[in-house]
């Protein structure tokens, strides 16, 4: 029963960060529109918090790796709230991107001293099919936090969808405080100045290196699509309201259903050999995405979704499984890199989108995908992870 309920725990904290996370992904068209904002600028909402994420991070893993795990993780879920409420406040666009600004803030220290937790408190070959079901929970937290505000914006406005996400967060918060055993594997760093020096060590690590630039582009990409597919969708001819911008995200709940098996799958094929078939699989997904057909438009974003999670699982756990000390401060410089490529994700592709629309976004992820394909190929070839 313990075992059942920490793996609980560990899902709970990733549904409750990318609850908030992505949340006005659904609603930009409409906060566009009542802020009187274009495509560019009300995706600052999504730079803002991803940005913040990428500053953060390294130093929740210094913190984490002096102050200890769960203590960590419960305080910033129910931190959370307190700027999930401001979002619901905002009478601007500025205070928006504030709110969403100082949300990024509370994030690393959920869900990277979750994967540090994972690292420690299960053995090695257990990390990585824990890291999957945290994962699953993550896209279930993704989908819904997308899918109640679109559902709650169409029946009692956006502000209103803003305090669902507060009181859910403050639900999972209290169930995680409940679940998660206190950490046994942890060893304390003797203080932040060791735990600084711990991280600069991480950055010498070409394993390591080579798994943050992956980090990096799938959230890149994972923004490009599903940041400015909305933009698409909701312009003639689809027209999608709110409350179907938001259940196009259904397609996260691939990564739900994958994402459990990817330690077994990684086992029996190869790190290596498996993420380059992904990738290989995501380039077709984001591709069907061109196509004029609804239909088609979805079935290319779940593709893009599963494997995007799918990487994201298998590079998750592999950080851990390489890093032999200070994980928190390892996953913390991933969650960096991971949230940079994710802010890049949600301006640069901004433009392209301005600028020659949605084709130009799709050209800019299959670059990014080539990227990390090759990245994969020569680098983790080259000292390949040990068996998961």
């Amino acid at each position: 029963m313990n075992q059942v309920a920490r793996r609980l725990a560990v899902g709970l904290a990733g549904f409750c960060a990318f609850l908030n996370l992505y949340s006005p992904q659904a609603l930009l068209p409409s906060l566009a529109q009542e802020f009187n904002v274009g495509a560019t600028g009300i995706s600052m909402t999504m730079t803002a918090s991803t940005l913040a994420v990428a500053l953060i991070a390294p130093f929740t893993g210094v913190v984490a790796d002096t102050l200890g795990r769960k203590r960590v993780i419960v305080c910033a879920m129910l931190a959370l709230i307190v700027p999930t409420v401001m979002l619901s406040l905002a009478p601007s666009v500025e205070w928006l991107i504030a709110g969403r600004f100082v949300q990024g803030l509370m994030l690393p220290p959920i869900f990277a001293v979750t994967i540090a937790y994972i690292g420690e408190e299960w053995p090695a070959s257990e990390a990585t099919g824990v890291a999957g079901l945290y994962t699953s929970g993550a896209s279930l937290g993704g989908f819904s936090g997308r899918f109640i505000t679109g559902l709650m914006t169409d029946l009692v406005g956006w502000r209103g969808a803003f305090w669902a996400l507060a009181a859910i967060t403050l639900l999972c918060a209290i169930t995680v405080a409940l679940l998660l055993p206190r950490e046994r594997g942890f060893v304390r760093s003797e203080n932040i100045a060791t735990s600084m020096r711990q991280m600069l060590q991480h950055m010498r690590n070409p394993q390591l290196l080579a798994t943050y630039a992956i980090g990096f582009g799938v959230l890149f990409n994972f923004i490009a699509t599903f940041t400015y597919i909305t933009f698409l969708l909701a312009a003639p001819p689809y027209s999608l309201s709110a409350t179907l911008l938001g259940a196009i995200f259904v397609t996260y709940l691939t990564g739900v259903f994958l994402t459990p098996w990817v330690g077994r799958v990684v086992a029996r094929f190869g790190r290596r050999h498996f993420v380059i078939g992904v990738i290989a699989l995501w380039i077709g997904g984001v591709l069907l995405t061109l196509a004029p057909s609804l239909p088609v438009i979805i079935a290319g974003l779940a593709i893009c979704a599963g494997c995007g999670l799918l990487c994201q699982a298998v590079s998750t756990g592999y950080v851990t499984i390489t890093a032999r000390e200070a994980r928190s401060s390892a996953v913390g410089l991933y969650v960096t890199s991971f949230y940079v490529g994710g802010s890049l994700g949600a301006f640069i592709p901004g433009l392209a989108y301005e600028a020659a629309g949605w084709s130009a976004c799709v050209a800019l992820v299959v670059a990014m995908l080539v990227l990390m394909g090759l990245v994969v190929t020569l680098l983790w070839e080259r000292a390949p992870a040990p068996a998961a």
